[in-house]
């Protein structure tokens, strides 16, 4: 049976560059470092585990564009996250975009080579408010 999602895993040739650039994003250090093979940062409501690993490694080392799965971090101003991301380096993949009442995505893609989406979503707010409340005992 699948429990959730564990670890969001995206590439980098450059560990060194993409350490300070997601530490930079993140506004913290990783946690988990393998010297020139991985970095692991514990991030957000739930910290849920984004790692970097060495390009060498890729299924696809030479991917000519971004591509793969969007991995969407949730955020309470889309086009704040977007504009920051931007203004760090990262380039144009999707403009926010309301998709409909209380869901709005953007993407980028990071100096890497990665999509990295945005999102807010009214669904994943419910969810985290679930959540406390079930542990209070409420």
């Amino acid at each position: 049976m699948l429990r959730g999602f564990t670890t969001v895993t995206f590439f980098a040739d450059d560990l060194d560059a993409a350490r300070a650039w997601y530490t930079t994003v993140f506004g913290i250090e990783p946690y988990f470092v393998r010297d020139g093979g991985y970095l692991e940062w514990r991030v957000g409501d739930h910290r849920n585990e984004f790692g970097i690993l060495n390009s060498r490694f890729a299924p696809h080392p030479h991917r000519p564009e971004p591509s793969g799965a969007i991995i969407y971090w949730a955020v309470d101003d889309v086009a704040a996250s977007y504009q920051r991301l931007r203004e760090l380096g990262a380039t144009e993949h999707d403009k926010p975009t309301e998709r409909g009442p209380g869901y709005v995505t953007a993407s980028v893609v990071d100096p890497f080579g990665n999509v990295l989406g945005v999102m807010f979503n009214q669904h994943y707010l419910d969810t985290v408010a679930a959540c406390r409340t079930q542990s209070s005992g409420n």
